[in-house]
């Protein structure tokens, strides 16, 4: 079997070069990483959850017209997206109180904010991802005005989504973080959700109990991540509901 060729690698993922041109294969890993890297470990399944997670989550937007580079499922690890050209932001959208922010701002953690407030961070690990502004993003060329509109009415979008689909199975969209790339489709651009949305990139807590079902579980030691993982999975319906083993069995 033909060795794939890398092109990129990162702390949860890795893309090889698609089968066809303008594609990308993207694996994921069971790394977990926290506190810009500070702490890691491999978390056995995480994978497997977060591939799954986050296909349910990409057809649900391509399916209500926002589009992503999300192309199909491949197999338990591995799915098939769009090449696309990312712009270097992280896109937050806060709609409760928690993490940086609340260190930042001192507000108590869970206090629902009074719109949905979208945040910019520069994607620089060595810099560990600084917050920067609209100007910044203008006066350095990393996206336009016309860029940035489109980037604000995306990620609202996606917070209505993922709001709703969450609501439905008990849990609250406390935040999230996505990335945006450029598609080119000869000399027309359109802006696409990439990377994943997946509990690695959202905080997400039970209504009723405040249970946390994201990576803050890995962060602050709050028991077995996969656990929360397959939690929001059988809510969702992407696993058995009497499945209760660490190790994901998923359906298909």
């Amino acid at each position: 079997m033909a060795r794939r060729k890398k092109i990129y690698e990162g702390k949860a993922k890795i893309l090889y070069e698609g089968p066809e041109p303008g594609t990308l294969v993207q694996y994921f890993k069971d790394d977990a990483t926290a506190f810009n890297a500070q702490k890691k470990d491999v978390i056995e399944g995480k994978g497997v959850l977060n591939n799954r997670l986050s296909e349910f989550f990409m057809t649900g937007l391509n399916q209500i017209g926002v589009p992503t580079h999300f192309l199909k499922r491949l197999n338990m690890r591995e799915q098939l997206v769009r090449s696309c050209e990312i712009i270097p932001l992280e896109v937050i959208v806060r709609n409760y109180a928690a993490g940086s922010l609340t260190q930042r701002l001192g507000i108590a953690e869970g206090t629902q904010l009074p719109r949905p407030i979208v945040e910019y961070c520069y994607k620089d690990d060595a810099l560990g991802d600084p917050l920067v502004t609209e100007e910044h993003i203008a006066a350095f060329g990393w996206a336009s005005q016309q860029d940035m509109d489109d980037v604000l009415s995306l990620a609202l979008r996606v917070n209505d989504f993922l709001s709703g689909v969450m609501l439905a199975v008990g849990i609250r969209l406390v935040d999230f973080k996505i990335e945006i790339g450029r598609v080119y489709e000869g000399d027309f651009q359109r802006l696409v959700v990439a990377d994943e949305i997946s509990p690695d990139s959202c905080r997400l807590w039970d209504i009723e109990s405040g249970q946390k079902l994201d990576k803050d579980v890995f962060r602050r030691d709050l028991g077995n991540l996969t656990d929360a993982y397959s939690e929001v999975a059988r809510r969702l319906g992407v696993m058995p509901k009497n499945s209760g083993h660490a190790k994901p069995t998923l359906i298909n």
